[in-house]
């Protein structure tokens, strides 16, 4: 495998070992520059609070819950009746034979 590009390493000789620190930027589709480790912004803004962490809850997971079954509702299943099977015994009187 290659080294990373991109990346200037710095000595941390007194430490025994090394790290890595990002030392380029490219520039987004807007034209402007933008830097690593940058995500995608959320559609819903989740508080992460610790008490409710704690606790045992994940608000992020109930939020996602809680936006599909909105957009179940306003945009519902189409159900569709199943056709009736096929008559595979036909099919040998219509196809041309095989040549």
């Amino acid at each position: 495998m290659g080294r990373a590009r991109g990346h200037r390493r710095v000595s941390a000789a007194h430490r025994q070992g090394s790290i890595t620190a990002p030392s380029f930027a490219f520039f987004n589709a807007d034209g402007e520059w933008d830097v690593e480790n940058v995500g995608v912004a959320p559609d819903i803004e989740v508080e992460q609070w610790p008490a409710e962490v704690i606790a045992g809850g994940d608000p992020q997971l109930e939020a996602a819950v809680a936006e599909c079954l909105r957009l179940l509702e306003e945009n519902p299943p189409v159900r569709r009746e199943r056709p009736a099977p096929a008559n595979r015994t036909e099919w040998k009187r219509t196809q041309p034979p095989l040549p």
